[in-house]
């Protein structure tokens, strides 16, 4: 188990590593078209559907961010970066508005149109925010991503050196609020250090708004994998598929990203106008 997930982490970073740096913008935008295809595919799966419907969905959802990157001018000029705002909005006010209380209450996902606009809030704007960041530059995509890739070390890490309080036993008993704490202390420094080597000028009002959003961002990152660990356990399933194996499923891999990246983008689609 541990060689195959060793294996795949290599061809996932290689492959990523050449679709970031080698593809044009229209390889690129059918890279993450085909990842939120098959992401809609294995959401069928956590909904219950047969493979028709699966298949069907997951080719929609491919589809839907083709189209919505095509109509922001992500593919050729001109540009109408506007366009993509309502789609990264409507993921923002699903993760800070419905999100935790789902969590909270435990809402089934169910079969039928829940279903299906859930999980194309979930999975098209974060194909969006992937092409739009890209756009933008492609280490601007990375840093949002690093984000994600350094709270769930931290919080791993600090979780089973001091995790004593349960963050939420009955959906993932591994998580704890010490690794939740290790998580944002973490994002935090990577945000100073980010910040430095790209040359910000720091005052007391950047210090405290940009600490105050990664904090955000790292609470968001944790609500998005607690969102999807629920949906699994509902489903009675262990990962969203076996498409990577040794890591489960393309959800299983991008789970806190669905969070985080549509509410980066959104932030920088609004900064920039």
């Amino acid at each position: 188990m541990l060689k195959a997930r060793i294996l795949t982490a290599i061809v996932m970073l290689a492959v990523l590593s050449l679709a970031l740096g080698v593809f044009s913008a229209p390889a690129w935008i059918g890279f993450v078209a085909l990842i939120a295809a098959l992401a809609g595919w294995e959401w069928g799966g956590l909904a219950k559907w047969s493979s028709t419907p699966r298949v069907a969905y997951g080719a929609l959802l491919g589809a839907l961010v083709a189209l919505i990157a095509a109509g922001g001018g992500l593919w050729a000029p001109p540009e109408h970066p506007a366009v993509l705002l309502p789609v990264l909005l409507v993921s923002a006010g699903f993760w800070l508005t419905c999100a935790f209380p789902w969590l909270l209450r435990r809402w089934p996902l169910g079969q039928g149109l829940p279903a299906v606009l859930v999980g194309a809030i979930v999975v098209v704007p974060t194909g969006v925010a992937m092409i739009y960041l890209r756009h933008v530059d492609v280490a601007l995509l990375l840093a949002a991503m690093a984000v994600v890739w350094i709270a769930d070390i931290a919080a791993y890490f600090s979780g089973r050196a001091f995790g004593r309080r349960k963050l939420a036993p009955a959906i993932s008993p591994g998580k704890s609020w010490e690794g939740v704490i290790g998580a944002i202390v973490a994002v935090e420094l990577y945000g100073l250090v980010l910040s430095r080597y790209a040359g910000i000028e720091l005052s007391a009002q950047t210090v405290l708004l940009g600490a105050v959003a990664l904090a955000v961002l790292t609470a968001i990152s944790v609500i998005g994998d607690l969102f999807e660990s629920l949906l699994k356990r509902q489903a009675g399933i262990k990962d969203s598929s076996g498409l990577l194996p040794g890591h489960g499923g393309i959800l299983d891999r991008i789970d806190s990203l669905t969070s985080t990246l549509p509410m980066v983008a959104c932030l920088v689609l609004l900064l920039a106008d």
